[in-house]
């Protein structure tokens, strides 16, 4: 399998999120994974005000080809929360955004129970129709597993279910394309990029720090975590400088 390369001339930053709410008192774990609403959308302002445009991958694929130009962040939200809707799609919809939210197919509906083992509180999941409802609001689903399951890990077998099943089961459930793939955990390894490939994705997420630079497997993405103490001069240190390149490990 020969995997896709970027060819952009210049860094692209793919932000990562998770939840956009309140957060859990001090001392719960993974408080940091929470940004809250108000902060969300002053950093899409910044974006906007700055003459960023925020694209979901399948919008980014173009400029991450080198097909295209311009001053564009590629923007995630990881595992489906029910808050994502609530409160991320009126601020992209508000900037004419577009975004990609990573979805786990047999979870839907249901909570972010692969926490329950840290104790993370659990948030719910948005259903079926929320997810459609997501795609008609002008943002786009892509898969994030079955079952949110640290993909190493598992047999060959479960391994090819867990990838090219949540792109299935995901279509049928958003009624939308999902060529767009996001390693649970930042897990992967030769086998699993593999398999995503096989199954037809066009791209691939990972937790791996920095911007994309040109040469970047389309399978092995960096992004740009943003967390709940990131302000607004972080981000655009992050966005705009090396200082999130200075991070990958």
């Amino acid at each position: 399998m020969t995997v896709p390369k970027t060819a952009n001339a210049a860094p692209i930053p793919i932000l990562t999120y998770h939840q956009i709410a309140k957060a859990p008192a001090r001392g719960a774990p993974f408080r940091s994974l929470y940004v809250a609403p108000q902060d969300f959308a002053r950093q899409m302002a910044l974006l906007a005000l700055l003459g960023y445009r925020g694209l979901s991958m399948g919008d980014l694929k173009p400029y991450l080809r080198g097909e295209q130009h311009g001053k564009v962040v590629g923007i995630t939200f990881d595992d489906g929360y029910v808050n994502n809707l609530t409160h991320a799609l009126p601020v992209l919809q508000r900037h004419g955004f577009t975004s990609t939210c990573y979805a786990v197919s047999q979870l839907l509906g249901k909570t972010n129970a692969w926490d329950i083992p840290n104790g993370i509180a659990q948030v719910p999941l948005m259903t079926d129709v929320q997810l459609q409802q997501w795609v008609a609001g002008g943002q786009q689903v892509g898969a994030h597993t079955r079952n949110h399951v640290h993909l190493p890990d598992v047999s060959s077998e479960l391994l090819e279910q867990e990838i090219a099943l949540s792109r299935q089961e995901l279509e049928a459930s958003a009624v939308s394309a999902v060529a767009h793939f996001c390693y649970p955990y930042g897990d992967l390894d030769g086998e699993t990029v593999a398999a995503v490939g096989d199954a037809g994705f066009e791209s691939a997420t990972t937790t791996r720090r920095g911007r994309c630079y040109r040469g970047e497997s389309m399978l092995e993405l960096p992004r740009v975590p943003v967390l709940r103490s990131t302000t607004r001069l972080l981000l655009w240190l992050k966005i705009a400088t090396r200082y999130e390149d200075r991070r990958r490990v």
